[in-house]
């Protein structure tokens, strides 16, 4: 199987049994399920997210992952929590 852009290796249908296919799928819909009842009693979650998503539209870096960093260690020198991810 050849590697695409990033590293990442492409799908590859023939490597899950039709079970195995199955018990992925109930597991993926059962974590989007999950992922969803805790964003809804997380409202400030949305909050978190559309700020980041803002600054970065705005000074559009060139290397989100080092200016998502960036931001963290901020926020952590502004006193916030560090046990908890920014």
């Amino acid at each position: 199987m050849a590697t695409v852009q990033g590293g990442f290796l492409g799908p590859d249908p023939g490597a899950l049994s039709p079970a195995q296919q199955e018990q992925l799928s109930r597991f993926k819909i059962q974590t989007r399920i999950a992922n969803e009842k805790y964003l809804r009693t997380h409202k400030e979650v949305e909050l978190l997210i559309s700020g980041f998503f803002r600054e970065m539209f705005l000074k559009r870096p060139d290397d989100i992952q080092e200016f998502a960093a960036a931001r963290r260690q901020a926020a952590g020198q502004r006193g916030m929590d560090r046990s908890h991810p920014v």
